[in-house]
């Protein structure tokens, strides 16, 4: 499960933010896994939960958008929203899109408390 090693990742940016910026604890994190990130929301947030004992992360309230992608239609040159590759374009029906977001795992937000 690399939903583990995500967990990882954002705990280091986490803590390495609170050395940073010398805050305690986080109260709220809020994430956003575009829809073609390839991450599996349930499991990155069973993750973060057991990996956010004993540190500045335990109890934080942790939300995890999910955003649609959007990619380009290379057929009616429009961009369009799309929830999974393989996607057809709304507009002409054209499967040959080009992702242009969607495929981001990024820290969007965090609420914090001093010592």
């Amino acid at each position: 499960m690399h939903e583990m090693s995500l967990a990882g990742g954002i705990l280091t940016i986490v803590e390495d933010a609170a050395k940073r910026e010398g805050f305690a604890r986080v109260t709220l994190l809020r994430l956003e896994a575009g829809a073609l990130s390839g991450v599996e929301v349930r499991a990155l947030r069973f993750a973060l939960e057991v990996m956010a004992n004993d540190t500045c992360l335990q109890n934080a309230r942790i939300e995890i958008d999910t955003p649609p992608a959007q990619a380009w239609c290379m057929q009616c040159s429009t961009t369009v929203d799309i929830t999974a590759r393989g996607d057809p374009c709304v507009h002409c029906g054209c499967y040959q899109l080009q992702p242009t977001s969607g495929t981001e795992l990024r820290v969007v937000e965090m609420m914090v408390e001093d010592n």
